[in-house]
């Protein structure tokens, strides 16, 4: 059976040696942006710095960005996705965690997340945010988000400590909105105390979700 055309059509088809050369230049670029981004802020970067860190042609920036917003918008695709295996990872645990100690965990994390980075990340988050939210292709990563988060409440219902009364998908976006705006507060006001509104946050969800005592 393994010799089948079946199975043989099932394998991957190989990476070609020029879609390896456009990964790689492509990642240069986005680690060389990321770094300038945190180091001057992301206005004060240039395509030319970005190029020159990069050790690429501004004709190849352009092949791959067809503007600085564009790369950005793979930061957010790249960020967005560490959400994602984060939230998978409490998932993955081999002992069950109640939904509001998964929610104080995701919390907590993004509260160190944004703390341990430097000023300049404020900007390059907002850009981030702006660019996560756009349209395009790129929101799959958003999606992919959302429909991670939505998992956990399922979990939460499966397990009876999440209320049956809303939808997961309602209950996982209640949950998005509060991310988004943790963040977006952090980015925008000075002196924002991230670390305490995370688990203010964190506990009102866990109660906003628990079951009601008029539910089964």
């Amino acid at each position: 059976m393994g010799g089948s055309p079946m199975s043989a059509c099932a394998e991957p088809e190989p990476v070609t040696r020029r879609e390896r050369r456009k990964r790689e230049l492509r990642g240069r670029m986005v680690e060389a942006a990321a770094g300038l981004f945190e180091e001057q802020g992301f206005q004060a970067t240039t395509v030319a710095e970005i190029c020159a860190r990069a050790d690429v042609a501004t004709k190849t920036f352009f092949n791959h960005f067809p503007s600085k917003q564009d790369l950005v918008r793979e930061l957010a695709h790249q960020s967005v996705g560490e959400l994602v295996d984060d939230i998978e990872s409490l998932r993955g645990e081999s002992a069950p965690t109640p939904t509001r100690e998964r929610l104080t965990h995701f919390f907590d994390r993004i509260a160190v997340g944004v703390t341990e980075v430097g000023p300049r990340h404020r900007e390059l988050l907002t850009e981030i945010i702006h660019a996560a939210s756009s349209g395009g292709e790129k929101n799959v990563r958003t999606r992919q988000l959302r429909d991670a988060m939505s998992a956990i409440v399922r979990d939460g219902v499966a397990a009876g400590d999440v209320t049956r009364k809303h939808s997961p998908e309602t209950l996982s976006e209640l949950i998005l909105g509060a991310f988004y705006a943790l963040v977006f507060n952090w980015a925008n006001l000075d002196d924002y105390p991230v670390r305490e509104q995370a688990h203010a946050m964190a506990r009102l969800l866990g109660d906003t979700l628990a079951p009601g005592s008029q539910e089964d």
